[in-house]
């Protein structure tokens, strides 16, 4: 295919990439972003394939098959309540692809008889060292997301002088494949290094971050891609991998802005190592929680006119968005107003309760961002906080040192009544006691969040 063909075609992708893009930013168009991202890609592939230096189609197109393959069955089967763990596989093969990319062509210019460039070694050593720190670090991320590892932080003493000497390791690794490039040993020397910095980088990271944490390996994915463009001269790698590296470092950032914390705070805060002492608890709770049931709840519900819904990973593990959003259809045919509050890291990935109420056809126009939901707090009648703890804890605005000081909140201990649904009194991701659980307006509707919103339901019907 002719190389000026070949540019057009991925100029055209490019433009798709970027309002792929711009159409994810909003619930409403990001279907029509992922369609232009999908169709980018498809473009891509294809002008890729007819580069006359593709040598054999046989093993690209059976890739293509099984991975095909592979990924409709995990669009079908995959629950949405487990897109966290989804997201960060994802991220990881990202990462995984351009280990292996990078060390294919760095064998192939081996076999050949010239002199690789410094732009090609090093641009390898970055795409291995990346690219391994996202395949390992991700797979971190999903254990800990499935359970399959505990979520709360990994430390041990001198875990971060560890890490320097694999930054450093791995640094070292990438002179040496610069001044060795004809040895293959350096680059698996990197990779393994940058294998176990990605390890020991996840590990002390809990529950609470783990937004950060998603959208943080997106980025590094990207970067990977980006590096592998320059390691295989292809462009359109270059600028698809540059897009999402970009877009994930911006996310990372707004997601560490809604914690008030910065990122290297994030990596070696073990936020969530320790619970909060019972007596602690005790004292903020003893003889001040007041329990509610449906039947209260649908009364309060009875002289409401404003009901904000505050969604939490408790809504998430529970599937109770389709419930939700039946209560929400009832008490608007009363003529209740429903908004519902949305924190930027309730959940475990950037977006989470927004895909969630998006699968449950919840209107975008009601899904309101925390700067636009708090002011009118002071003006709703009945906050109902579905399974969130952290996001809605008073105790963020208390600059005393804790691991949640400083967290823009949702200001729902300012709504007139807050039923909080949540199965104990137990501490968020943060460790930390909730306040907000003993205020003076606000009731305990205790059970999991599917089966107290089913209840409230058939409630609100009777009433």
């Amino acid at each position: 295919m002719n190389a000026t063909l070949i540019n057009v075609a991925y100029l055209v992708a490019s433009v798709l990439f970027i309002f792929g893009l711009k159409g994810l930013t909003h619930p409403r168009t990001a279907v029509r972003g992922n369609t232009h991202g999908a169709l980018a890609m498809l473009i891509a592939i294809v002008a890729t394939l007819l580069d006359q230096r593709i040598i054999s189609f046989e093993i690209i197109l059976a890739g293509v098959v099984v991975g095909s393959l592979i990924g409709a069955l995990l669009a079908t089967k995959i629950e949405m309540t487990d897109m966290p763990q989804l997201v960060a596989i994802f991220n990881g093969f990202g990462g995984g692809a351009s280990v292996l990319v990078a060390g294919a062509a760095l064998m192939e210019s081996q076999l050949s008889a010239g002199t690789p460039s410094h732009t090609f070694t090093v641009s390898t050593g970055v795409s291995g060292l990346i690219g391994a720190v996202t395949f390992c670090g991700s797979l971190i991320a999903f254990a800990k997301l499935q359970e399959l590892l505990s979520g709360s932080p990994v430390l041990f003493p001198g875990q971060q002088a560890i890490n320097l000497l694999l930054s450093l390791a791995c640094l070292g690794a990438i002179g040496w494949i610069v001044v060795d490039p004809g040895s293959m040993q350096p680059y698996w020397v990197l990779a393994a290094a940058a294998a176990l910095l990605g390890i020991l980088a996840v590990i002390p990271i809990g529950g609470a971050d783990m937004p950060v944490v998603i959208a943080f390996l997106n980025s590094c994915s990207g970067l990977a891609a980006a590096a592998t463009g320059f390691v295989l001269e292809n462009t359109i790698l270059i600028i698809a991998g540059s897009l999402v590296g970009a877009s994930g470092l911006i996310l990372t950032q707004i997601m560490c802005k809604a914690m008030n914390r910065s990122l290297l705070n994030v990596f070696i805060g073990g936020v969530g190592s320790t619970t909060a002492a019972v007596g602690a608890g005790d004292e903020i709770y003893e003889g001040k929680v007041k329990s509610t049931s449906a039947d209260e709840v649908a009364m309060l519900f009875d002289t409401a006119r404003r009901v904000v819904v505050v969604p939490g990973y408790g809504m998430a593990v529970a599937q109770a968005q389709h419930a939700v959003r039946d209560m929400a259809n009832l008490l608007e045919a009363r003529g209740i107003e429903v908004a519902y509050a949305i924190h930027p890291v309730a959940g475990r990935m950037p977006g989470h309760m927004n895909v969630l109420l998006a699968e449950a056809e919840v209107p975008y126009e009601q899904l309101l961002e925390m700067d636009h939901v708090n002011p009118t707090f002071e003006q709703t009648d009945v906050a109902l906080v579905i399974g969130a703890n952290d996001v809605v804890n008073p105790l963020a605005r208390v600059d005393d040192g804790g691991p949640i000081a400083g967290m823009p909140i949702l200001d729902v201990d300012k709504a007139r009544t807050v039923v909080i649904i949540k199965r104990s009194l137990s501490p968020g991701f943060a460790g930390i006691a909730n306040p907000l659980f003993a205020a003076d307006n606000a009731l305990m509707y205790f059970g999991s969040a599917k089966e107290a919103i089913l209840d409230l339901v058939t409630a609100i019907k009777d009433n």
